[in-house]
């Protein structure tokens, strides 16, 4: 009796067509996952640095290896500690008062009821986020100088105090970087949590209008629940990223006078590997590759609380 091949199932097809009429779309992704497969999945190899011993002009994946060494040798030094804590501070600091600011920012807005002055306030707000970092620090800079600064000159004139360099006091270095990153960031921040806005059902306000509910009240009980999945996977990238501060803001406002609250770990690597006068690159590895898994622990322990707490994760 002759077999029958079994026909081929119907998906084939279709899928085929379907990649036919969209192949605009995957043409158009093949740049971003040029740039993801290039600048963050190939530079995973060179971790291997972090267990081998790294001359240079003898080959990309180091000479000799060396085990835990590199391990061992940066969690010995006062110095990285230092830096370690100073990250975990200024980066704990940043989330508890950045974090939820963007969020009452948006509520505020979306509170508005005249539209072009939410539009003057909602464009304002999200333009410094295209400002340069270094334009940001130079402002500030001419800002708070001792000779020429505003500030300066305007305590003078109604105190008649001294003129305070406040770029070089350690003790205003993390409230003058967390008061830059909310000027710059907030607006920006805040678009996320104003889409989520505004695809809450009209239905929900006008049934809490019904019940009594007053402007507080509608924030209160239907916005911010409404919003608590957004909310969620943001806090979550926001912990991924907690030791990776603003690498380039801290360099700019970095003194040797601020040294003890501005070394982070990035800028400690830094100056370990490109700015040393004797490189320590396989050293230098060992402490990126730690602070990778320090963030890939804390992501994992912030989606986990997420979602005992809440019920919403990323994964």
């Amino acid at each position: 009796m002759k077999q029958v091949k079994p026909a081929l199932p119907a998906r084939r097809p279709a899928l085929r067509r379907y990649l036919y009429n969209n192949w605009q779309l995957y043409v158009m992704l093949l740049v971003p996952f040029a740039y993801f497969l290039l600048f963050k999945y190939v530079p995973m190899f060179g971790n291997i640095l972090a267990f081998r011993r790294f001359r240079p002009l003898t080959g990309p994946f180091g000479v000799r290896w060396e085990g835990f060494r590199y391990f061992e040798q940066f969690l010995s030094q006062g110095d990285f500690w230092r830096a370690f804590f100073n990250t975990l501070t200024l980066a704990a600091l940043n989330l508890v008062i950045n974090f939820p600011v963007p969020i009452i920012f948006a509520v505020m807005l979306n509170e508005l009821r005249s539209l072009r002055f939410k539009k003057l306030v909602q464009t304002v707000s999200y333009m410094p986020r295209f400002v340069s970092t270094v334009v940001v620090v130079s402002i500030l800079s001419e800002l708070l100088s001792p000779s020429s600064g505003a500030l300066n000159r305007l305590i003078q004139g109604i105190t008649g105090q001294p003129a305070v360099f406040y770029m070089n006091e350690a003790a205003y270095f993390r409230p003058l970087y967390i008061l830059t990153d909310m000027w710059q960031y907030m607006g920006w921040s805040a678009i996320i949590y104003l889409a989520a806005i505004t695809g809450i059902s009209a239905d929900l306000f006008e049934a809490a209008r019904i019940d009594g509910a007053g402007r507080f009240q509608l924030i209160w009980y239907v916005t911010i629940p409404s919003i608590m999945p957004t909310i969620m996977i943001m806090f979550i990238l926001r912990v991924g990223h907690l030791l990776s501060v603003g690498f380039e803001k801290i360099l700019l406002m970095y003194t040797p006078s601020n040294s003890m609250v501005s070394d982070v770990i990035d800028t400690y690597v830094y100056r370990m590997s490109i700015a040393a006068t004797a490189p320590q690159y396989s050293y230098a590895t060992a402490i990126g590759l730690f602070s990778g898994i320090v963030g890939l622990v804390l992501v994992s322990s912030a989606n986990l609380l997420a979602r005992r707490l809440t019920g919403e994760s990323i994964y």
